[in-house]
């Protein structure tokens, strides 16, 4: 896979760094020289330049990449490039950062955004995964369908613990997507069983017809988890 990434502060280069690892080819833009650390991040290839200027995208050839990193620090750059990227280079993907909160409701498909990373909401997310048991926590959320990605650890008393997977009435738009037991993921069967102590990985559709008078899948689902 092809990345380019914009931004090559901490952020960037660490993003960099791990997708190399797993064998990717990556390019990193960056206007400012002082943030051309070449040594920090060998392998990639390095290109000095505005991640806004078409001269700039041409020469890092976004017709042929399949995700866009916008990692700058600056959320009017990274939305700009995010839509640059989606209309006139048809990427693929685009995954922007989210600098300021009160922005984020711009990052959404209009701005050619498919995943934008909010760090404060990450570390929300994480700050209550880490205190809750049993309660179901958001980490994030896809723009392009609407759908939660949701967590939750299961308490050793919780009523679904010994329960197969396949006889649980999960809510309607609530997939089971992976069950974390320690550290080994697993793909769920219907004859699989829960155990207590794991971690539910769900993707729940977020958006609810106004016109239904029910509540919301997560909010089924937490009851669910409750009873």
């Amino acid at each position: 896979m092809r990345v380019v990434i914009a931004g090559a502060g901490s952020v960037g280069r660490s993003i960099a760094r791990e997708l190399l690892a797993h064998k990717h080819e990556v390019t990193l833009i960056d206007r400012n020289p002082a943030a051309m650390r070449v040594a920090s991040v060998v392998t990639a290839e390095w290109l000095l330049g505005d991640a806004c200027e078409m001269s700039t995208l041409e020469e890092a050839h976004l017709e042929t990449c399949d995700v866009v990193v916008a990692a700058t620090g600056d959320d009017k750059v990274n939305l700009v490039l995010s839509l640059i990227a989606r209309n006139e280079y048809a990427v693929p993907r685009t995954v922007a950062r989210v600098n300021n909160p009160k922005n984020e409701w711009m990052f959404d498909a209009t701005w050619g955004v498919d995943v934008p990373v909010s760090t404060p909401r990450i570390m929300t997310a994480l700050v209550e995964e880490a205190v809750s048991v049993g309660d179901l926590v958001k980490l994030f959320q896809l723009q392009a369908s609407g759908a939660g990605v949701y967590e939750v650890t299961l308490g050793p008393s919780s009523g679904l613990v010994g329960r197969r997977v396949g006889e649980i009435p999960w809510p309607r738009d609530v997939v089971l997507a992976t069950i974390i037991r320690g550290t080994v993921p697993i793909s769920p069967t219907a004859d699989d069983a829960v155990e207590g102590h794991d971690q539910l990985i769900f993707v729940i559709a977020d958006r609810l017809d106004p016109d239904q008078d029910e509540d919301s899948p997560a909010q089924q689902l937490q009851a669910l988890l409750d009873s």
